[in-house]
């Protein structure tokens, strides 16, 4: 079983759910991508997933990912725009069903880079084959 993970306490101003309009630029994404709103918009709940998910890898040091929720208007297709810091999103079942480990083996990065995509570019049955 991994360690328990802490997540980072939820801002007040994410607290209460927001009308923040929905970020622009992703017409290429379908539908349902875009409206599809992530359950782990408050740490509560995402702390509860970690617990029983295994997302790093065993005998790699916890502290080279760190898992954040999102916020309400946060889809998987978005992409980091002027994020300071680099991410990229995942759908849960990746790790809870597919059995996904951070970091990708090197196997996993040469088919991305092969591909030219992120890891969130590849649905969930692409992962199932790599």
């Amino acid at each position: 079983m991994e360690t328990v993970r802490e997540v980072r306490e939820d801002p007040p101003e994410e607290l209460a759910e927001s009308n923040w309009p929905a970020k622009g630029g992703y017409g290429w994404a379908a539908a349902d991508v875009r409206n599809q709103s992530s359950l782990f918009r408050w740490s509560r709940l995402l702390n509860s997933w970690l617990n029983y998910t295994l997302v790093i890898s065993k005998g790699v040091r916890g502290d080279i990912v760190s898992l954040e929720r999102v916020s309400a208007i946060d889809r998987v297709c978005h992409g980091q725009e002027e994020a300071t810091e680099k991410f990229f999103y995942m759908y849960m079942c990746h790790f809870s069903q597919l059995h996904v480990r951070l970091p990708l083996d090197g196997f996993t990065m040469g088919v991305l880079r092969a591909l030219n995509v992120a890891p969130t570019q590849l649905h969930p049955n692409s992962w199932a084959y790599l």
